[in-house]
């Protein structure tokens, strides 16, 4: 087993990243580093506070210069951080020491590993939102088509009242949304240039701090938070919750199609599935599995990377490494929640005939309600109540059909709309029309 399996050749269909793997690399983090300290050399030049000409050689040499990330482990294993070995390698390799003394000026390891993360992270967002919006889209479609195709609900996992296969694909997509309309607010609150300096003072960087900290953002496209959060590292965890939340909700629906594909139910159609080594009839739900799977994960991880927050005094090497194990896992799990679900989303079929036969076939008691009610209309709510749990223990105990013992016990009533699936999903076929709206409207 590989150690990740995001990065694994192996396992690399069943748990893929695609694009946002390659953010979560060495060369891909070494190269932000190097853009960041590039956008910090020409802000500076820009006031005035190291020369121009050293200023633009920088920000060039940021973009041309090649470093090998292996030839960094040495000095990374020894300082605990990679950013002394970068700028020494740095400085080396533009073969300018005129204008490499001004290189990483006044700034610390932890304001250039931190902005650089950000640069990822918002690339990172970008993708995975335009997953998020292909999942809703097909899903709003989903819903729409099927907003009037009764199934049933089901509370503890058994029959419940009846509802449409619409309104269940609403119910996951919902969530969604609402994750698909925080980015814009979470990128503001998350998304921010560091720029502390060696302990939060800003000190060596002079008092045009806070014009150089907005020139690095605007360079970079990130957000100025205005004041030192190297300790704060509640921008990292709100990203991760969100992330956490994204995985979850996607894993809700993967436990539905689960259950809803299992042998005896097989209400819905994945479109794709897998084959057992031995066994030629199975038909497994293999993206649902790994889409819970990798929920449970991000969960996990989650829940360690809280203790991030636990960041003694002005720095916590600890807390920070925490970090470093679990964020990159967090958002790879949550990557691959995504990518399976845009592609389930699609696939995705009900079965109308299987969905009617699930619910006659359970004796019709999941009516129940609705007769309680119809029955209301003759008798006080209590007593009609009663007549009708009385009615369904003897379904259960002679295996009659609920239908039939109803229509015996009360001859004289219409019953025809209570046992009549389409007439008993109140407000399902609404709530997925109301979904199928929203996810056109993106």
């Amino acid at each position: 087993m590989a150690a990740s399996v995001f990065d694994s050749p192996l396992y690399a269909r069943l748990f893929p990243s695609g694009e946002v793997g390659k953010l979560f690399t060495d060369s891909a983090e070494v190269r932000a580093m190097m853009l960041v300290e590039g956008a910090l050399a020409k802000a500076q030049g820009t006031l005035g506070v190291i020369p121009e000409t050293a200023a633009a050689f920088i920000n060039r040499a940021a973009m041309e210069v090649q470093i090998d990330p292996a030839a960094l482990a040495a000095p990374t294993g020894q300082n605990g951080v990679s950013v002394p070995g970068l700028v020494a390698a740095f400085r080396s390799a533009m073969e300018a020491p005129e204008h490499a003394q001004y290189l990483h000026w006044g700034a610390t390891s932890q304001d250039i590993m931190d902005t650089a993360l950000m640069l990822r992270l918002a690339t990172m967002l970008d993708l995975q939102q335009d997953m998020l919006r292909a999942t809703i889209t097909a899903l709003g479609q989903l819903a729409e088509d099927h907003a009037e195709t009764p199934m049933a609900a089901r509370t503890y996992g058994q029959h419940a009242t009846p509802t449409s296969f619409g309104a269940t694909v609403a119910h996951w997509g919902a969530p969604l949304l609402d994750l698909l309309d925080e980015l814009p607010a979470l990128r503001q609150s998350c998304l921010w240039v560091s720029l502390s300096g060696a302990a939060g003072t800003s000190a060596a960087l002079g008092p045009k701090v806070e014009d150089i900290r907005a020139g690095v953002a605007q360079a970079l496209n990130l957000h100025d938070p205005q004041r030192s959060w190297h300790s704060d590292r509640g921008p990292i965890l709100r990203l991760a919750s969100w992330q956490t939340r994204a995985a979850l909700a996607l894993g809700k629906m993967a436990e539905d199609l689960m259950i809803l594909t299992q042998t005896g139910i097989a209400e819905v159609s994945l479109g794709a599935s897998g084959a057992s080594s031995t066994m030629p009839q199975k038909q497994n739900p293999v993206l649902p599995s790994a889409m819970a799977a990798t929920a449970r994960h991000a969960a996990g991880l989650n829940a360690t990377l809280q203790t991030a927050a636990l960041h003694r005094q002005d720095r916590d090497g600890a807390a920070w490494f925490t970090e470093w194990l679990t964020l990159p896992q967090l958002c790879l799990a949550t990557t691959a929640t995504l990518i399976h679900a845009q592609s389930l989303s699609q696939g995705l079929r009900p079965i109308p005939q299987a969905m009617l036969a699930n619910m006659s076939g359970g004796q019709n008691l999941i009516h129940a309600e609705a007769l309680s009610f119809a029955l209301a209309q003759h008798l006080p709510r209590p007593e009609a109540q009663a007549a009708i749990k009385t009615m369904c223990k003897q379904a259960g105990e002679t295996g009659a059909d609920l239908a039939d013992l109803a229509a015996t016990a009360y001859p004289d009533l219409d019953l025809a709309a209570v046992f009549d699936p389409v007439r008993q999903m109140g407000q399902a076929p609404t709530e997925a029309r109301s979904f199928a709206k929203a996810a056109r409207l993106l």
